[in-house]
């Protein structure tokens, strides 16, 4: 039966993202950039069953333009009051589970609302806590919108399943039934948009949470968090839980009550989470679930054929945008020989015209890496290339005012396939260009990595094309674009091999991963 709900919804359409050229845009983040900054160093407590709560231990999240400026004071959850968490959400399963779709649903389309009309004082958090320049921003909050109008049509989809095979002499139904806790752990990357994805999605199916955000941006998911109650949503739903991995991290993994872990991060957690997760704990009654979204090492092939001008800014902005601090970022551009020197000097022009400071600065293309630890991994990878290819572009840090942690845009020419640099995920803004003998060599190269998260090709030949969508070996393949920038309902997200479980965020098939199928049958005869 359709409901009244139902009936009031407009189709899905992703949010519009705002390039800010419009004066009273620049004029809104401007204003929304000074209140986030007059509430730099708040206190941002655990919250458990709707109850803050103060921690002996915080954590101190940094603007990493200005590290001296604090953003945000957040509680650092002890290993008793994770498990507390557990438990606290394990009970209020036990009523959530029972709430209908329309009015869990009821609860996202109110917080995108709620989100909507604070986009750009999120924008701005986005912007001090992890670095990301006004459009990024808007992206990724323009993207959490998306997630949270999504899954609430989803979860309302998913309740009323098609029906069944006629059996004579019974009446026969499938019911989709939530799984019970579930822990969130979202990345700092797309600090709003996964975070509020991951958890969206595992409550409107009607699961209880306890997410335990990035240490670099955990003040956006304690708003989110506070965002989410003030919707609608009952306490102990979602239970915000920060904390370091190894002193909370491992225990909310391993919990006998933990169901389910949906996780967004490197492929070394990822793979760690996975092992735990498989090991039966005592009163555990369940399989474990896990839905991983891990690293990328991902390539765009520009082919003999292709327009050079349209496929150098496609790898320039994969590659430099939000710092290259993204799982689908081009980190390696393979390129047909007769192409490839006419290549590398168009790309070398393009990215001497990046602009690099502090993303406050509306004219900032690229800020920040998001602290001092990447920068050291991201540099070292750099010195790492300087033996392994001709440093064609930027190869270091950068000194800024503020102190915060720059590296310039980086590009090496003349990388082997097998090279450290064109193997390894770096997670900055360093990119290997590759020369291919030929087509054939090019999708072999493509092909050669742990990794199979994202890639594009560049070419005018629809054969050339066709053959990439079925050899290419990726979950999102993208032709004549860049290789970012997936759009929720029209690019559902997730990877093959060592990027994950493919799980396909922002997909139709996506919230199936916090189901579970039960069939009932009834004999009639």
């Amino acid at each position: 039966m359709t409901t009244t709900l139902q009936r009031g919804l407009a189709p899905f359409r992703n949010e519009t993202i705002r390039d800010f050229r419009d004066p009273a845009d620049r004029a809104s983040m401007e204003r929304a950039l000074a209140r986030a900054r007059e509430r730099l160093g708040s206190d941002y407590p655990v919250l458990i069953d709707g109850k803050k709560i103060e921690t002996a231990q915080t954590i101190r999240s940094l603007n990493p333009a200005r590290p001296s400026e604090v953003v945000g004071i957040v509680g650092s959850a002890s290993l008793e009051q994770a498990n507390e968490a557990i438990e606290v959400a394990a009970r209020r399963f036990e009523e959530w589970k029972h709430v209908s779709a329309e009015r869990r649903a009821a609860v996202l389309f109110e917080a995108a609302e709620l989100v909507r009309s604070r986009r750009d004082d999120f924008n701005a958090l986005l912007v001090l806590e992890v670095g990301k320049s006004w459009p990024e921003a808007d992206a990724d909050t323009a993207e959490a919108i998306d997630f949270l109008e999504f899954y609430g049509r989803e979860a309302l989809r998913y309740d009323r399943p098609p029906a069944l095979t006629p059996i004579p002499g019974e009446e026969n139904r499938l019911q989709y039934i939530p799984l019970g806790v579930g822990v969130v752990i979202p990345p700092w990357n797309f600090a709003f948009a996964i975070m509020a994805g991951m958890t969206s999605a595992a409550a409107v199916t009607g699961n209880t949470v306890v997410l335990k955000p990035s240490s670099d941006a955990a003040v956006i998911a304690a708003v989110f968090v506070d965002l989410l109650h003030e919707a609608g949503l009952p306490p102990g739903v979602v239970n915000f839980v920060p904390g370091s991995g190894k002193t909370i991290g491992d225990a909310l993994v391993l919990h006998a009550k933990t169901r389910f872990i949906a996780f967004t991060g490197s492929k070394e957690v990822g793979l760690r989470i996975n092992e735990l997760a498989a090991k039966i704990q005592p009163g555990q009654k369940w399989i474990k679930r896990v839905i991983a979204e891990m690293g990328g090492k991902d390539s765009i092939v520009v082919a003999a054929d292709a327009e050079i001008d349209k496929a150098v800014e496609g790898v320039a902005v994969s590659a430099f945008g939000f710092q290259g601090q993204k799982c689908s970022a081009c980190s390696r551009a393979i390129v047909e020989a007769p192409v490839y020197d006419v290549f590398l000097e168009k790309l070398k022009a393009r990215v001497s015209a990046i602009s690099t400071g502090d993303p406050q600065d509306p004219q900032t293309y690229m800020g920040p890496v998001i602290n001092e630890g990447a920068r050291s991994t991201i540099l070292r990878y750099i010195e790492t290339g300087k033996n392994e290819g001709k440093l064609l572009a930027g190869g270091g840090a950068l000194e800024l005012d503020g102190g915060g942690f720059y590296v310039s845009p980086t590009v090496f020419a003349d990388v082997a396939p097998d090279a450290t640099i064109a193997q390894e995920e770096i997670f900055g803004p360093v990119l290997a260009v590759i020369k291919a003998k030929d087509y054939d060599d090019a999708l072999a190269i493509a092909n050669n990595t742990e990794f199979g998260l994202t890639g594009s090709v560049y070419s005018q030949d629809e054969k050339k094309l066709e053959r990439a969508a079925a050899e290419f070996f990726v979950g999102n393949l993208y032709f004549n674009r860049k290789s970012t920038g997936a759009l929720v309902g029209g690019h559902p997200f997730g990877g093959f091999n060592m990027s994950g479980t493919d799980s396909k965020a922002g997909g139709y098939d996506y919230l199936l991963l916090f189901l579970q199928a039960k069939a009932i049958s009834k004999k009639t005869g």
